[in-house]
């Protein structure tokens, strides 16, 4: 009866690991909706929709390739496209981007954002603070995203990991490194071209790796 029992309950494992499988491989894309914690400079950009939900597929974004994700504190969670220096920047692009099929589209000031405490993040995708634990192994968070990206996205690194956290945005790591060379390794990456980069505690990733 034991042995009937250890053996559902890995059958049962086993299905629900494949079934998750099975979700992110349909919901991969090259396309990259970007999930911000924050609005960042250059501030302007022009705003594409708001939704009370995020949608399921990036499939959704018709002949977007790129947008950034910010979730309010009104309950909308707004997508943005384009990083302009000025409102007039901005508006040179808004014919183009409304002609993508966009006719709600308009220009924005990211920064005017209430997002607030909906971006206090859980400890598991908090950033880590300006002092480092020695004690501790960190990674180095390159981005998150909405949808899966391929890791072919990340062409100049190696053994990037990918993880499912618990507001369902994908995020992805490289490295594992002690905290006394931690802030190194960071600026190393970002020297790749990662600017956004930052460091996280490992441990609190670990539970949500995508193997």
């Amino acid at each position: 009866m034991k042995l009937k029992y250890i053996l559902l309950i890995s059958a049962i494992l086993a299905f629900a690991f494949t079934g998750v499988a099975e979700d992110i491989a349909h919901l991969r894309t090259s396309k990259k909706i970007i999930r911000m914690d924050k609005a960042v400079a250059p501030y302007y950009a022009i705003q594409i929709i708001a939704l009370k939900n995020p949608p399921g597929l990036a499939s959704f974004f018709k002949a977007i390739d790129v947008a950034r994700e910010y979730p309010c504190n009104d309950g909308f969670v707004r997508y943005a496209v384009g990083q302009f220096s000025s409102y007039e920047e901005a508006k040179q692009n808004l014919a183009s981007v409304k002609g993508l099929g966009y006719d709600q589209a308009f220009v924005v000031n990211t920064a005017d954002y209430d997002m607030g405490s909906v971006t206090k993040q859980a400890k598991v995708v908090q950033r880590s603070s300006k002092k480092i634990d020695p004690s501790k192994t960190y990674t180095v968070q390159l981005s998150a995203f909405r949808f899966p990206v391929y890791l072919s996205h990340f062409e100049n690194l190696e053994d990037v990991m990918e993880f499912r956290m618990k507001d369902k945005v994908f995020r992805y790591c490289v490295g594992e490194f002690p905290g006394s060379n931690a802030k190194d390794e960071l600026a190393r990456i970002k020297e790749l071209g990662y600017k956004d980069a930052y460091l996280v505690e490992l441990d609190n990733y670990l539970p949500y790796k995508i193997e």
